[in-house]
């Protein structure tokens, strides 16, 4: 929750949630940095998509946040609509987006990286966990 103490997220339908109310009772945060014009994000995004459905269906207690590399505003709310779960998005454009792609490292998507709440990074390639392990990943993020 680091980054995230005081900050706004966006829903599919732009309604601004603050990020202490979305995250209260979730223990792992899934920071998923993709956009909808890369054709290996569109690919992964069905399938990190089912493994919220998954973990949700069950009670689990983690959040996935979308931070959009999308050329605009409409084009990450439509790719949201089309093809991602009910998870939050930073609001395109911040300079939050840039200081977790910073804080990350991140150099290329699609990127998963996987934190406690307290913002201890569990793994960068939180991608490679899910196609892997499937929704069983989530336990040993649990217990990292």
């Amino acid at each position: 929750m680091d980054m995230l103490s005081g900050q706004q997220l966006v829903n599919k339908q732009k309604q601004g949630v603050h990020a202490e109310v979305a995250l209260q009772n979730k223990d792992i945060i899934c920071y998923y940095f993709s956009a909808h014009w890369c054709p290996p994000c569109r690919m992964f995004t069905p399938i990190l998509a089912d493994f919220y459905r998954d973990l949700e269906a069950v009670g689990a207690r983690l959040e996935c946040i979308f931070v959009s590399s999308d050329r605009s505003e409409n084009e990450m709310i439509q790719y949201m609509v089309e093809s991602h779960a009910d998870w939050l998005a930073i609001p395109w454009g911040t300079q939050l987006a840039g200081a977790l792609k910073s804080k990350y490292g991140v150099s290329g998507i699609p990127c998963l990286v996987v934190v406690k709440k307290d913002g201890t990074i569990i793994t960068k390639d939180g991608r490679s966990d899910v196609h892997r392990f499937g929704a069983s990943c989530f336990q040993q993020w649990a217990n990292a």
